[in-house]
Protein backbone atom coordinates (compact mmCIF):
# COMPACT_ATOMS: atom_id res chain seq x y z
CA UNK A 1 0.00 0.00 0.00
CA UNK A 2 1.54 3.31 -1.09
CA UNK A 3 1.32 6.42 1.07
CA UNK A 4 0.90 9.74 -0.67
CA UNK A 5 3.13 12.52 0.58
CA UNK A 6 1.35 15.50 2.04
CA UNK A 7 1.74 18.57 -0.16
CA UNK A 8 1.60 22.11 1.11
CA UNK A 9 -0.95 24.51 -0.35
CA UNK A 10 1.40 27.36 0.63
CA UNK A 11 3.05 28.97 -2.41
CA UNK A 12 6.55 29.72 -1.15
CA UNK A 13 7.66 31.79 -4.14
CA UNK A 14 4.28 33.29 -4.93
CA UNK A 15 1.56 35.33 -3.28
CA UNK A 16 1.58 33.36 -0.01
CA UNK A 17 5.29 33.85 0.54
CA UNK A 18 5.09 37.59 -0.14
CA UNK A 19 2.02 37.96 2.08
CA UNK A 20 3.55 36.35 5.17
CA UNK A 21 6.67 38.52 4.78
CA UNK A 22 4.49 41.61 4.36
CA UNK A 23 2.51 40.80 7.51
CA UNK A 24 5.74 40.26 9.43
CA UNK A 25 7.05 43.66 8.31
CA UNK A 26 3.74 45.44 8.92
CA UNK A 27 3.46 44.09 12.47
CA UNK A 28 6.97 45.30 13.22
CA UNK A 29 6.19 48.78 11.90
CA UNK A 30 2.94 49.05 13.86
CA UNK A 31 4.54 47.71 17.03
CA UNK A 32 8.10 49.10 17.10
CA UNK A 33 8.61 47.92 20.69
CA UNK A 34 7.65 44.37 19.80
CA UNK A 35 10.34 41.72 19.36
CA UNK A 36 11.15 40.04 16.06
CA UNK A 37 10.02 36.65 17.37
CA UNK A 38 6.61 38.07 18.28
CA UNK A 39 6.15 39.55 14.80
CA UNK A 40 7.03 36.16 13.31
CA UNK A 41 4.46 34.34 15.44
CA UNK A 42 1.79 36.88 14.52
CA UNK A 43 2.52 36.34 10.83
CA UNK A 44 2.40 32.57 11.28
CA UNK A 45 -0.93 32.87 13.09
CA UNK A 46 -2.32 34.64 10.03
CA UNK A 47 -1.06 31.74 7.91
CA UNK A 48 -3.11 29.34 10.03
CA UNK A 49 -6.21 31.54 9.63
CA UNK A 50 -5.87 31.55 5.82
CA UNK A 51 -4.74 27.95 5.43
CA UNK A 52 -6.95 25.66 3.37
CA UNK A 53 -5.41 22.58 4.94
CA UNK A 54 -7.77 19.77 5.84
CA UNK A 55 -5.41 17.84 8.12
CA UNK A 56 -2.82 18.64 10.77
CA UNK A 57 -0.08 17.31 8.52
CA UNK A 58 -1.05 19.69 5.73
CA UNK A 59 -1.24 22.58 8.19
CA UNK A 60 2.25 21.82 9.47
CA UNK A 61 3.54 21.76 5.90
CA UNK A 62 1.99 25.18 5.27
CA UNK A 63 3.62 26.55 8.42
CA UNK A 64 6.97 25.03 7.49
CA UNK A 65 6.87 26.75 4.11
CA UNK A 66 5.83 30.05 5.72
CA UNK A 67 8.74 29.80 8.18
CA UNK A 68 11.14 29.32 5.30
CA UNK A 69 9.80 32.52 3.74
CA UNK A 70 10.31 34.45 6.98
CA UNK A 71 13.80 33.11 7.57
CA UNK A 72 14.80 34.04 4.03
CA UNK A 73 14.22 37.71 4.93
CA UNK A 74 17.17 37.59 7.33
CA UNK A 75 19.03 34.29 7.28
CA UNK A 76 21.32 35.40 10.12
CA UNK A 77 18.58 36.51 12.54
CA UNK A 78 18.80 34.24 15.58
CA UNK A 79 15.73 35.80 17.20
CA UNK A 80 13.59 35.25 14.09
CA UNK A 81 14.64 31.61 13.84
CA UNK A 82 14.00 31.09 17.56
CA UNK A 83 10.48 32.52 17.26
CA UNK A 84 9.67 30.22 14.35
CA UNK A 85 11.05 27.19 16.19
CA UNK A 86 9.07 28.04 19.32
CA UNK A 87 5.80 28.25 17.41
CA UNK A 88 6.58 25.08 15.46
CA UNK A 89 7.15 23.12 18.66
CA UNK A 90 3.95 24.51 20.14
CA UNK A 91 1.98 23.47 17.05
CA UNK A 92 3.39 19.95 17.30
CA UNK A 93 2.61 19.71 21.01
CA UNK A 94 -0.92 21.06 20.56
CA UNK A 95 -1.63 18.63 17.72
CA UNK A 96 -0.70 15.76 20.04
CA UNK A 97 -2.88 17.06 22.87
CA UNK A 98 -5.88 17.92 20.66
CA UNK A 99 -6.29 15.38 17.84
CA UNK A 100 -9.44 17.06 16.45
CA UNK A 101 -8.27 19.29 13.58
CA UNK A 102 -10.84 22.10 13.83
CA UNK A 103 -10.45 22.40 17.61
CA UNK A 104 -6.66 22.36 17.31
CA UNK A 105 -6.71 25.06 14.64
CA UNK A 106 -8.90 27.33 16.77
CA UNK A 107 -6.61 26.80 19.77
CA UNK A 108 -3.53 27.71 17.73
CA UNK A 109 -5.12 30.90 16.40
CA UNK A 110 -6.28 31.89 19.87
CA UNK A 111 -2.88 31.29 21.47
CA UNK A 112 -1.07 33.07 18.67
CA UNK A 113 -3.11 36.22 19.23
CA UNK A 114 -2.61 36.13 22.99
CA UNK A 115 1.13 35.58 22.55
CA UNK A 116 1.83 39.17 21.48
CA UNK A 117 0.11 40.66 24.51
CA UNK A 118 1.86 38.26 26.86
CA UNK A 119 5.26 38.96 25.32
CA UNK A 120 4.89 42.69 25.94
CA UNK A 121 3.84 42.01 29.53
CA UNK A 122 6.86 39.74 30.00
CA UNK A 123 9.17 42.77 30.01
CA UNK A 124 7.12 44.28 32.80
CA UNK A 125 7.42 41.08 34.80
CA UNK A 126 11.16 40.95 34.15
CA UNK A 127 11.46 44.55 35.34
CA UNK A 128 9.61 43.81 38.57
CA UNK A 129 11.57 40.64 39.15
CA UNK A 130 14.98 42.07 38.27
CA UNK A 131 14.48 45.23 40.26
CA UNK A 132 15.74 43.51 43.42
CA UNK A 133 19.21 43.15 41.91
CA UNK A 134 19.66 46.90 41.54
CA UNK A 135 20.68 48.35 44.87
CA UNK A 136 20.74 52.03 45.82
CA UNK A 137 23.91 53.79 44.68
CA UNK A 138 24.75 50.87 42.38
CA UNK A 139 27.10 51.53 39.50
CA UNK A 140 25.88 49.61 36.47
CA UNK A 141 27.75 48.94 33.23
CA UNK A 142 25.56 48.07 30.24
CA UNK A 143 26.43 47.05 26.70
CA UNK A 144 24.32 47.09 23.57
CA UNK A 145 20.81 48.33 22.97
CA UNK A 146 18.17 46.26 24.74
CA UNK A 147 14.52 47.16 25.26
CA UNK A 148 14.17 44.88 28.25
CA UNK A 149 17.27 46.38 29.92
CA UNK A 150 15.94 49.89 29.31
CA UNK A 151 12.57 48.97 30.82
CA UNK A 152 14.24 47.35 33.81
CA UNK A 153 16.35 50.44 34.51
CA UNK A 154 13.33 52.69 34.04
CA UNK A 155 11.33 50.59 36.50
CA UNK A 156 14.07 50.95 39.11
CA UNK A 157 14.26 54.68 38.37
CA UNK A 158 10.49 55.05 38.83
CA UNK A 159 10.85 53.45 42.26
CA UNK A 160 13.26 56.29 43.11
CA UNK A 161 16.30 54.08 43.30
CA UNK A 162 19.54 55.98 42.87
CA UNK A 163 22.11 54.38 40.58
CA UNK A 164 24.74 55.33 38.02
CA UNK A 165 24.83 53.91 34.49
CA UNK A 166 27.91 53.49 32.32
CA UNK A 167 27.42 52.57 28.68
CA UNK A 168 30.02 51.32 26.22
CA UNK A 169 29.94 52.82 22.73
CA UNK A 170 28.81 49.59 21.12
CA UNK A 171 30.56 49.97 17.80
CA UNK A 172 30.19 49.43 14.89
CA UNK A 173 26.49 50.39 15.14
CA UNK A 174 26.99 52.79 18.06
CA UNK A 175 24.27 51.10 20.10
CA UNK A 176 25.62 52.76 23.22
CA UNK A 177 24.85 56.23 21.89
CA UNK A 178 21.32 55.18 20.97
CA UNK A 179 20.76 53.51 24.33
CA UNK A 180 22.03 56.61 26.15
CA UNK A 181 19.51 58.76 24.29
CA UNK A 182 16.65 56.42 25.23
CA UNK A 183 17.65 56.38 28.88
CA UNK A 184 18.05 60.17 28.89
CA UNK A 185 14.43 60.52 27.75
CA UNK A 186 13.47 58.39 30.77
CA UNK A 187 15.36 60.73 33.06
CA UNK A 188 18.30 58.35 33.51
CA UNK A 189 21.59 60.07 32.78
CA UNK A 190 24.54 57.98 31.72
CA UNK A 191 28.29 58.09 31.28
CA UNK A 192 29.46 56.91 27.86
CA UNK A 193 32.77 55.06 27.77
CA UNK A 194 34.98 53.78 24.96
CA UNK A 195 34.70 50.11 24.09
CA UNK A 196 38.42 49.87 24.68
CA UNK A 197 37.98 51.35 28.20
CA UNK A 198 35.75 48.54 29.53
CA UNK A 199 38.56 46.87 31.46
CA UNK A 200 39.78 50.17 32.90
CA UNK A 201 36.23 51.05 34.00
CA UNK A 202 35.38 47.68 35.53
CA UNK A 203 36.96 48.56 38.89
CA UNK A 204 34.51 51.45 39.20
CA UNK A 205 31.31 49.48 38.67
CA UNK A 206 29.27 47.06 40.80
CA UNK A 207 27.50 44.98 38.17
CA UNK A 208 27.14 44.42 34.42
CA UNK A 209 23.68 44.31 32.85
CA UNK A 210 23.07 43.21 29.24
CA UNK A 211 20.30 41.84 27.07
CA UNK A 212 20.56 38.85 24.74
CA UNK A 213 19.62 37.86 21.23
CA UNK A 214 19.43 34.25 22.34
CA UNK A 215 20.01 32.01 25.34
CA UNK A 216 21.43 28.77 23.98
CA UNK A 217 21.15 25.20 25.22
CA UNK A 218 24.64 24.95 26.68
CA UNK A 219 23.91 27.89 28.96
CA UNK A 220 25.69 30.66 27.10
CA UNK A 221 24.17 33.70 25.47
CA UNK A 222 24.46 35.32 22.07
CA UNK A 223 24.51 39.09 22.07
CA UNK A 224 26.01 42.08 20.31
CA UNK A 225 29.76 41.88 19.79
CA UNK A 226 31.77 42.91 22.84
CA UNK A 227 29.58 41.12 25.38
CA UNK A 228 31.97 38.18 25.64
CA UNK A 229 35.04 40.24 26.47
CA UNK A 230 33.05 42.37 28.93
CA UNK A 231 31.89 39.21 30.73
CA UNK A 232 35.45 37.87 30.82
CA UNK A 233 36.79 41.07 32.41
CA UNK A 234 33.92 41.11 34.89
CA UNK A 235 34.60 37.48 35.82
CA UNK A 236 38.29 38.22 36.37
CA UNK A 237 37.43 41.07 38.74
CA UNK A 238 34.57 39.18 40.44
CA UNK A 239 31.84 41.49 39.17
CA UNK A 240 28.37 39.95 38.62
CA UNK A 241 26.97 39.95 35.08
CA UNK A 242 23.18 39.88 34.69
CA UNK A 243 21.42 38.99 31.46
CA UNK A 244 17.81 40.08 30.96
CA UNK A 245 16.05 37.98 28.34
CA UNK A 246 12.50 37.03 27.42
CA UNK A 247 11.72 33.32 27.33
CA UNK A 248 11.06 33.27 23.57
CA UNK A 249 14.77 33.96 23.14
CA UNK A 250 15.59 30.51 24.48
CA UNK A 251 16.97 28.76 21.43
CA UNK A 252 17.87 25.19 20.60
CA UNK A 253 21.30 26.25 19.39
CA UNK A 254 24.37 24.59 20.87
CA UNK A 255 27.37 26.65 19.70
CA UNK A 256 30.74 25.31 20.77
CA UNK A 257 32.73 28.24 19.46
CA UNK A 258 32.37 31.62 17.79
CA UNK A 259 32.55 29.92 14.39
CA UNK A 260 29.23 28.19 15.06
CA UNK A 261 27.34 31.51 15.10
CA UNK A 262 26.07 33.08 11.89
CA UNK A 263 27.59 36.50 11.39
CA UNK A 264 25.96 39.68 10.12
CA UNK A 265 28.20 41.21 7.49
CA UNK A 266 27.31 44.86 7.93
CA UNK A 267 30.54 46.42 9.19
CA UNK A 268 31.66 49.30 7.02
CA UNK A 269 35.39 49.76 6.66
CA UNK A 270 36.51 53.12 8.08
CA UNK A 271 37.86 55.46 5.38
CA UNK A 272 41.18 55.66 7.20
CA UNK A 273 41.91 52.03 6.32
CA UNK A 274 43.65 51.20 3.09
CA UNK A 275 41.81 48.94 0.69
CA UNK A 276 44.65 46.47 1.20
CA UNK A 277 43.77 45.98 4.87
CA UNK A 278 41.15 43.36 5.63
CA UNK A 279 38.58 44.24 8.33
CA UNK A 280 37.38 41.20 10.26
CA UNK A 281 33.66 41.35 10.88
CA UNK A 282 32.26 39.69 14.02
CA UNK A 283 28.72 40.39 15.23
CA UNK A 284 27.19 38.97 17.36
CA UNK A 285 29.48 37.11 19.72
CA UNK A 286 29.07 34.17 22.08
CA UNK A 287 29.44 34.32 25.86
CA UNK A 288 29.86 30.73 27.06
CA UNK A 289 28.50 29.18 30.23
CA UNK A 290 30.61 28.29 33.26
CA UNK A 291 30.99 24.74 34.55
CA UNK A 292 29.71 25.59 38.03
CA UNK A 293 26.17 26.20 36.79
CA UNK A 294 23.60 26.99 39.44
CA UNK A 295 19.95 27.91 39.05
CA UNK A 296 17.64 29.86 41.32
CA UNK A 297 14.13 29.52 39.95
CA UNK A 298 10.55 29.38 41.11
CA UNK A 299 10.29 26.26 38.93
CA UNK A 300 12.99 24.58 40.97
CA UNK A 301 15.59 25.49 43.56
CA UNK A 302 17.98 22.78 42.39
CA UNK A 303 20.93 23.19 40.05
CA UNK A 304 19.95 22.59 36.44
CA UNK A 305 21.50 22.84 33.04
CA UNK A 306 20.13 25.45 30.69
CA UNK A 307 18.96 22.70 28.33
CA UNK A 308 16.74 21.15 31.00
CA UNK A 309 15.20 24.55 31.71
CA UNK A 310 14.38 24.97 28.02
CA UNK A 311 12.71 21.57 27.99
CA UNK A 312 10.77 22.43 31.13
CA UNK A 313 9.58 25.72 29.63
CA UNK A 314 8.31 23.89 26.56
CA UNK A 315 6.39 21.43 28.73
CA UNK A 316 4.73 24.36 30.49
CA UNK A 317 3.44 25.69 27.15
CA UNK A 318 3.48 29.24 25.87
CA UNK A 319 0.40 30.13 27.91
CA UNK A 320 2.18 29.63 31.26
CA UNK A 321 3.88 32.58 32.96
CA UNK A 322 6.80 32.24 35.32
CA UNK A 323 9.66 34.45 36.38
CA UNK A 324 13.01 32.91 37.07
CA UNK A 325 16.65 33.66 37.76
CA UNK A 326 19.59 31.73 36.39
CA UNK A 327 23.04 31.91 37.82
CA UNK A 328 25.84 30.37 35.85
CA UNK A 329 29.30 31.24 37.07
CA UNK A 330 29.54 35.01 36.97
CA UNK A 331 26.75 35.23 34.42
CA UNK A 332 23.20 35.58 35.63
CA UNK A 333 20.00 35.90 33.67
CA UNK A 334 16.55 36.82 34.83
CA UNK A 335 13.78 36.18 32.37
CA UNK A 336 10.12 35.42 32.07
CA UNK A 337 8.95 31.90 31.25
CA UNK A 338 5.93 31.85 29.06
Amino acid sequence: MSVKAQRSSFNLDGKDGRLVCQEFTTWGMRNPDSATAVAAIQALTKVIERSKAQTLMELQEDLKAAMESLKSMDENSITLAAGCELFSRYVTRTSLDIPDFDTCKKRLISRGKVFAENSIQSRTRISKFGDRFIQDNARILIHGRSRVVAQLLNHAHQKHKKFSVYISEGRPKNHGYLMAEELKEMGIYCTLILDSAVAATMDDIDMVLVGAEAVVENGGIINTVGTYQMAMVASLLNKPVYVAAESYKFSRLFPLSQKDIKQRNHVEKPPILSCIIKLREIDPDRSPDKKDSKTISNLSSNSKSKASLINESEQQGIQVHHSTVYRFGNLNSFCNFR
